[in-house]
């Protein structure tokens, strides 16, 4: 085998080895965001429970201000 050869088989080999890191990389960042919406999907619930509790509070509280503004 040639010095050419080698050193274009080792070019050949680092293009290869790039790719791969390229493709694990990509793999990391889809299990993260994978990650994310599984915990998105978990807390959704709870979400809407406290934005029910907050409406709720604030048609109290508009209550309770009408009640004093009319006088009863």
């Amino acid at each position: 085998m040639t010095d050419l050869e080698i050193q274009d088989t080792v070019a050949r080999i680092k293009r290869a080895q790039a790719e791969t890191d390229k493709c694990v990389d990509e793999g990391h960042k889809l299990r993260a965001e994978a990650g994310k919406l599984q915990r998105e999907r978990q807390l959704q619930p709870w979400q809407v429970f406290a934005t029910l509790l907050g409406g709720g509070a604030a048609f109290f509280a508009a209550g309770a201000a009408f009640v004093k503004l009319i006088g009863g």
